[in-house]
């Protein structure tokens, strides 16, 4: 008998087993068939739910194949053992740091650019179930996060009746490095984005696969979260995606207004990214290291590439050229970023006045400069806004003004419970995963009644959303659609309920200087 027919890492292991044993019609979900071969999995502790670890959806990026699109998986013989992660994709090695706690990060083993692996959690007892189903996108500044992440578990999510898929994908140099000969090679003329070619080729590998899972490849919503968010946002505007989603799940992060490079400068940069590493050829790249890649390649992000996104997603939009997909969308109250130091309320004023000019009045009525603690109130506030609330913003006006498929805001505003270092940061940026998939069990924190009580409401929130396209259901409250007049979105805190968004109109007078409309 031939065992397989490609390298399999040393985390996963091989069963062999007679076919005859394999009812594909009415088999449960032990050993189910992929288009590549047979998987095996494990159970959650209680047996109610089947887990699949570290299935290959594409073939290892390593070699040949860095920097270029995804290739598929050679089938294998006999019943791959998926019982653990794959490699975290290829970054540096993971340490809490400001807010996020170890249990907002990797493992720091292992990591690999053969990577590209995805997870399955099933509650479905036979493939005909057709269950909806949700690919988690995950975040880290497209540089740095992976699926092994313990907040992203989708044991919970499944209990609610939903499949849940998380993928891999290629960060940093690896994903979204670009360049004059890569460009040249490609039948697409395009380079750089391979990130995004990664989550297209999981969101195929679930079309053409999930039904043996118990999942309908007809009811597929995406979701994200940070650089997850804004990946959802791009694959809602790229043509490639066309057709392998319905809804779209995007916590704190877009595309709008937000500066992304063209082709051609990504391309200067990744000469100068292979000038520094000495290489002169693409074979010269591709023989490198990737530790020294790792090195000298930081800071890669989604580009204007011309293939994955012809244009930039705003322009996109405006043409009405994107996917048609129902939304939820939202952020989060603290999740204001500030890595340099904070300026006291006279700098503040000075900035506002410089960058706004006759309008800095206005702006310092938004963001108020009193004191030095109400400036520095007010520049968090501004780093929430500029970063996040203003796009996410946008992408839910730009969607109800068409009145086409429905959105749904919310704003995330519990103060995460903390001890020490951490009781500062408020409804951080992140704070709000573990509660929208309820898992609270995997951060150490001090919840409260009130925390598990909420987890219970968001989740069942992002379950019938993705179940229908709709967040209301029994046993949470009434959330409106979202439209430009009311403007009515969900405030998720000690309470939760329905409420016009607060500050509008800070994130409009944002907005219109963004855009260049005043």
């Amino acid at each position: 008998m031939v065992f397989l027919l490609l390298r399999i890492p040393a985390f996963v292991s091989l069963i062999v087993i007679s076919l005859a044993a394999i009812h594909s019609e009415t088999t449960t979900l032990d050993v189910l068939k992929t288009e590549a071969g047979l998987v095996s999995g494990t159970k959650s502790d209680d047996g109610s739910i089947a887990i699949y670890r570290g299935i290959p959806f594409a073939a290892p990026p390593v070699g040949e194949l860095r920097w270029k699109a995804p290739q598929p998986v050679k089938p294998w013989t006999g019943v791959l053992k998926a019982d653990q992660f794959g490699p975290s994709p290829m970054q540096g090695t993971p340490a809490p740091f400001s807010m996020w706690s170890a249990e907002f990060l990797i493992p720091k083993e292992p990591i690999s650019e053969d990577c590209l692996y995805l997870n399955v959690w099933s509650g479905a007892k036979t493939a005909q179930e057709k269950q909806p189903v949700l690919l988690w996108i995950y975040g880290g500044g497209f540089n740095s996060g992976g699926t092994a992440v313990p907040i992203y578990d989708g044991e919970a999510m499944a209990r609610k009746g939903i499949v849940f898929v998380s993928a891999n994908y290629r960060v940093g140099p690896f994903g979204f490095f670009a360049h004059p000969e890569l460009t040249k090679e490609s039948p697409h003329n395009a380079s750089g984005n391979y990130g995004l070619m990664d989550q297209i080729a999981a969101l195929q590998w679930v079309k053409k696969n999930i039904a043996a899972f118990g999942g309908d490849p007809n009811n597929v919503t995406i979701a994200g979260q940070s650089a997850g968010s804004m990946s959802v946002n791009c694959l809602v505007a790229s043509p490639l995606s066309k057709g392998l989603f319905s809804k779209a799940i995007a916590q704190s992060g877009a595309s709008f207004g937000r500066s992304m490079p063209v082709l051609q400068q990504a391309e200067k940069d990744g000469e100068r990214v292979a000038k520094n590493l000495n290489a002169t050829s693409l074979k010269e790249l591709r023989a490198l290291p990737a530790g020294e890649l790792l090195k000298k390649g930081q800071g890669m992000r989604v580009i204007i590439d011309g293939y994955v996104l012809p244009t930039t997603v705003a322009e996109i939009f405006a043409a009405g050229k994107q996917n048609d997909v129902t939304l939820l969308t939202g952020w989060n109250q603290d999740e204001g970023l500030l890595f340099g130091p904070i300026k006291n309320a006279a700098d503040f004023r000075k900035q506002a006045e410089q960058q706004y000019g006759a309008d800095a009045a206005t702006f310092l009525k938004y963001y108020p400069a009193g004191t030095d603690a109400e400036a520095s109130q007010s520049q968090l506030n501004l780093s929430r806004d500029q970063t996040f609330g203003t796009q996410n913003y946008t992408w839910a006006n730009v969607q109800a003004a068409r009145n086409k498929s429905k959105v749904y805001v919310y704003r995330f505003t519990r103060k995460v419970p903390a001890t020490g270092e951490y009781v500062k940061y408020g409804a951080f940026h992140t704070g709000e995963v573990p509660y929208a998939y309820n898992n609270l069990k995997f951060v150490d924190r001090p919840w409260e009644q009130v925390d598990r009580q909420l987890a219970q409401t968001m989740s069942d929130f992002w379950a019938n959303f993705i179940k229908s396209g709709n967040p209301n259901g029994k046993g949470v409250p009434t959330w409106p659609a979202y439209t430009v007049k009311d403007k009515q979105i969900m405030l998720l805190g000690k309470q939760q309920e329905a409420k016009p968004l607060p500050d509008q109109a800070a994130l409009d007078f944002l907005f219109s200087k963004m855009s260049g409309s005043n």
